[in-house]
């Protein structure tokens, strides 16, 4: 039996900035901005971190900024999709592993595997790696028909959904990711852009 999840769940969720390909290869970096929130009602706090657009760092980034963060009483990580900075891709995996706590992952769109292993194969020599990665990921379930995607790791798909509508207080998006992609879009541009 599933167990109903509590309005205030501590919740981060993650999104990443712009970037720009232009940049000299070591200025291409962009900002991973987390939200801590209980449920849709209060912001707690927010943690940052540099990411390498096209990197590896991802995950180590992630797992550092939960881990050696002051909010220690986290119960769940969102992620709005698994490829940050470009094909900076998370390994759900080792983030579930070395943080103990489950992983959401929300989309508004069915990723294309097809084109994402075409892109990789043209753009990187470890694309072997990098599909890898989103190959394994968990199932995608369907949410919203054909509006909204989930997927879940460390805990049911019916819970998962469950705390999508818990953390989610206007549109489609739950409000830590919301949150996050405004923050992080003014922070790399000066203003939020729109989702």
């Amino acid at each position: 039996m599933i167990r109903k999840v509590k309005p205030e769940i501590r919740v981060v969720g993650f999104d990443d900035g712009t970037f720009s390909f232009s940049f000299k290869a070591e200025r291409r970096k962009t900002v991973l901005f987390g939200v801590v929130m209980k449920g849709s009602k209060e912001v707690v706090g927010a943690v940052s971190r540099w990411i390498t657009v096209d990197g590896t760092d991802v995950t180590e980034k992630l797992i550092d900024a939960i881990l050696n963060s002051r909010f220690k009483d986290l119960r769940v990580i969102m992620l709005k999709g698994i490829t940050y900075g470009g094909f900076n891709v998370v390994d759900l995996d080792a983030l579930h592993r070395e943080t103990g706590l489950p992983i959401i992952v929300v989309v508004r769109k069915r990723p294309d595997f097809g084109a994402m292993e075409l892109a990789l194969k043209k753009h990187f020599l470890d694309w072997r790696e990098r599909f890898e990665l989103l190959r394994k990921a968990p199932p995608l379930f369907e949410m919203i028909p054909g509006k909204l995607y989930v997927q879940a790791l460390g805990l049911p798909v019916e819970t998962a959904f469950q705390i999508v509508r818990v953390t989610t207080k206007t549109g489609l998006i739950p409000e830590p990711l919301r949150l996050a992609h405004i923050m992080a879009s003014a922070f790399m541009t000066g203003e939020s852009k729109r989702e």
